[in-house]
């Protein structure tokens, strides 16, 4: 999948999205926990959808998700760059910085956790049991 150019600057925009997307990808195929915000997501969305939340409450749902995907890529570009600097070597500071980024991931996952359910919850409650 590594080509010969990570030293390359993108000629044009085309190819800067181009990159970006491969770095989705990437993370898609290789980070199991990035799949799971994926799959996460799509349900939360789809179970707003079907609810019909407002924009509003459907923006917000869509944000925080997106924030905890983002940081999960952030996640991966971090371990990546720890493991080339140490290689097999272990540090106490590449752990360390290995495991903030990992606690930043799952302090915004319960938060999206938090939000969604907030926002899903309440509609969802009154659909299932109706008083």
């Amino acid at each position: 999948m590594r080509k010969n150019t990570a030293w390359h600057i993108a000629p044009n925009l085309f190819s800067s999205f181009k990159y970006a997307w491969a770095g989705v990808c990437y993370a898609f195929m290789t980070q199991r926990n990035f799949r799971i915000h994926t799959a996460m997501t799509a349900i939360a969305l789809s179970i707003g959808l079907v609810l019909h939340i407002n924009t509003l409450g459907m923006a917000i749902v869509a944000l925080t998700c997106a924030l905890v995907m983002v940081l999960e890529l952030l996640n991966t570009a971090l371990e990546s760059v720890v493991d080339l600097t140490v290689g097999q070597s272990y540090h106490e500071l590449a752990k360390i910085a290995k495991d903030c980024a990992a606690g930043a991931v799952m302090i915004s996952a319960l938060a999206a956790l938090l939000v969604a359910g907030f926002i899903i919850a309440p509609p969802l409650v009154a659909i299932v049991f109706p008083f």
